[in-house]
Parts: structure tokens; sequence; C-alpha cells
């Protein structure tokens, strides 16, 4: 029905801005968490966005293989689908693709992203097909320090080029920057300034 994306960086408060529009959009909502717990500090990010969600929210731990959703019950019953976040699933595939980012060639990297990009569009669609209000949840990687080691290269790069795409299927998208919405895009229109947000 449509897809809302919601794009900013790192604690710029971009997963509360979108669990508010969540909210807006309806009561029934599925939280697909992207994040893997690999350590204390992803436990404890994981619990503190657990807390801040409403208990009647269902929730999927899952990063890839979408086309699952269609046999999911959390999904079937589900008005609005809330996924957090695309830069952390990117992330999940290249550590699982047991790459060697430094040394391998350029087209294993280029299958991996191809593999990644499959899989948002693959989510896009079923949302779509199913009448779904989706929003999406990704960081911006593109303004910061070029990475010096050839996997943050390539992170980064993946990164822009899924949030490129996921902009261009959108029908809404906003920017957040530190905690304040600038809506960039309304009904697949891009914004003209001064923005009614």
């Amino acid at each position: 029905m449509s897809v809302t994306f919601v794009i900013g960086g790192s604690r710029s408060g971009k997963s509360t801005f979108a669990e508010n529009k969540a909210k807006e959009y309806g009561n029934k909502v599925l939280y697909i968490a992207t994040a893997v717990v690999t350590d204390q500090a992803m436990a404890d990010r994981v619990k503190k966005h657990k807390e801040q969600r409403p208990n009647s929210w269902k929730t999927l731990e899952m990063y890839n293989n979408f086309e699952s959703l269609i046999n999911q019950n959390e999904f079937i019953e589900s008005d609005v689908i809330l996924i957090d976040c695309i830069t952390t699933m990117i992330g999940n595939f290249m550590f699982d693709s047991n790459l060697d980012f430094d040394s391998c060639n350029i087209s294993k990297v280029n299958l991996l992203e191809q593999k990644i990009s499959e899989n948002v569009l693959t989510l896009i669609n079923i949302c779509n097909e199913n009448s779904k209000k989706l929003i999406i949840v990704s960081n911006e990687t593109g303004m910061g320090v070029v990475p010096s080691y050839y996997m943050g290269n390539y992170f980064r790069d993946m990164s822009g080029r899924m949030n490129t795409l996921i902009g261009n299927k959108s029908d809404f998208m906003y920017f957040i920057f530190s905690g304040m919405p600038i809506k960039l895009k309304h009904k697949g229109e891009m914004v003209k300034w001064p923005a009614d947000f």
C-alpha cells in the first residue's frame, strides 16, 4: 500500500520516529529486527529498542528470506511492517558471506550486493502485494570519513546504493537530523520547499 523510508545518522532518533509513524499507521504492527546479538553492547541496544516498543507489537528476528513472510502469522495478521534497519542487514550479509574483502574478486562482492538488493525488493513487493504499509529504517553512511579498509568501503558503497534503491521505491521519505524530521518525499513526489510537515 505504501513504503515509508526513514533515514538518518547513528543515534539521530530515526528508530523512535519510525516507531511513532507505525503507531500512526495502525495498531497491528510487525517489527522486523535485523540485528544479531554478538556482544554486550549489541545486547544492550536490542534491550533498549524492545523496551520502547508497545507490548502488543509482534516481532520477527530476520534479515533475509523475506519471501517466507507470506507463511508467517505475524505477517498475515499485521497491517504495518517496520524493519529496522537496512545497514545492519547489510552487515549481516557481509559477515555471513565469509568473504575476505581485502583480497576477494570484486565479482563476488557484486554478487553479494545483488543478493542484498533482491531481498530488499522482495520485502517491498511482498508488502505491496499483501496491502501492508511498510516502514524501512536505514543509516546514512555517506556523510562521514571514507573508510581506510576494503570491507568498510564496500559496506559504505552498498549501503548508499541500497538507500538509493529504497528512496526511489518509497512513497514517503524522511531524513532525521538530531531528532528532527525533514520530509523529503510525499506520495511519491519530492517535497518542494518550504515543506509542510
